[in-house]
């Protein structure tokens, strides 16, 4: 089977680590591994909201492949432009690989956020099958744009193995991995960790701060509070410098105010790391029993559930052994790569 992968023209940009990013290269590459030729065909713009240039390069993209073929697409590039996906519908097997729904960002005006879910709906009405990457997500796209139930299949991340990690005390090393967005919500994590601010605590933050605004924002905190060098926002970082983090980790924190899965989650379970996270969205799903949950958006119970991690001896013991339990459970990616060859095998019968 050939497929033919369309993505972001900047999948490989390590200034702007992502979890969607991740997820599609580390698919390719499962495929690949499987038998499956995938070539992949990245265009470059500034999707979903692509200029006429970005546009016309997918225009091309779909237009050179040949008919019938089955082209894989990235939901960033596909569900902003219907009208390029619209014509090409009947004549290629379409699947649409929706990472967030794309109304789901946080902070978007809610005109743009109105006329980007239509935008999606369309595009993913053109597909012959979408691929979210939770069980949460594909509920939420067959109930927000009336999709057939059948046409729509969960295929969640995998994780990579890796070595349980050393910590620091077992207590006081916090680590959060997220861009620095309104989304995943660090302004929460900062006002939340100052009403702690006497126990002894340290928060590294891992993850692009390309949204400026959100950035000062976090840094104002910061200063605010007098959080100083015990709050540290690190910019983006991968492979060697990133597993340094998790390795050091005694607690990851994931403040998400929306998640669709939260794959820093399985890599911190990956390495024995508990975790407190949003309960919104897809997160339950990625942290089973492996650490503790708080509604999305409530900074009373993010810092009260700090105070317990910080204060209480028994509950650490606690979560460190659902953690390592859970590690043992976690998919892997070639897991996440047959189940998604799965439905690129029905959309080609």
């Amino acid at each position: 089977m050939t497929v033919w992968f369309v993505l972001p023209g900047d999948i490989d940009d390590r200034a702007a680590p992502s979890g969607g990013n991740v997820y599609d290269r580390r698919v390719s590459q499962e495929l690949t591994a499987l038998g499956v030729d995938v070539r992949e065909v990245p265009v470059a713009g500034t999707w979903p909201r692509p200029d006429r240039a970005s546009r016309a390069a997918l225009a091309a993209a779909l237009a050179d492949r040949p008919a019938g073929a089955a082209v894989l697409l990235d939901g960033l590039v596909a569900c902003g432009v219907p009208e390029l996906l619209r014509p090409e519908a009947d004549r290629l097997n379409l699947v649409v690989l929706v990472h967030l729904p794309l109304a789901d960002e946080t902070g978007l005006d809610p005109a743009l956020a109105d006329r980007l879910d239509g935008a999606e709906r369309a595009s993913l009405r053109a597909a012959r099958a979408v691929v979210a990457t939770s069980s949460w997500a594909a509920r939420r796209l067959v109930e927000r744009h009336g999709l057939a139930a059948d046409l729509v299949h969960a295929v969640l991340p995998g994780v990579d193995p890796a070595p349980l990690a050393s910590g620091t005390d077992g207590v006081s090393g916090l680590l959060c991995v997220a861009s620095v967005t309104p989304r995943k919500g660090h302004d929460l994590l900062a006002e939340a960790l100052a009403t702690v601010a006497e126990l002894p605590w340290r928060c590294r933050c891992a993850g692009p701060t390309r949204d400026q605004a959100q950035l000062r924002l976090v840094r104002g905190l910061i200063e605010r509070h007098g959080l100083g060098e015990r709050f540290q926002l690190l910019g983006p970082l991968t492979g060697a410098s990133l597993a340094q983090e998790y390795g050091a980790a005694d607690l990851l924190v994931l403040p998400s105010r929306a998640e669709t899965y939260g794959m820093v989650v399985t890599e911190a379970l990956a390495r024995g790391v508990p975790v407190l996270a949003s309960s919104g969205s897809g997160v339950p799903e990625a942290l089973g029993d492996g650490g503790l949950l708080v509604p999305p958006g409530d900074q009373a119970a993010l810092a009260a559930a700090l105070r317990r991690w910080l204060t209480d001896a028994d509950l650490r013991r606690d979560l460190r052994v659902s953690a390592r339990r859970r590690r043992a459970e976690l998919p892997d990616w070639a897991a996440s790569a047959r189940a998604l060859a799965r439905v690129l095998a029905t959309v080609r019968a």
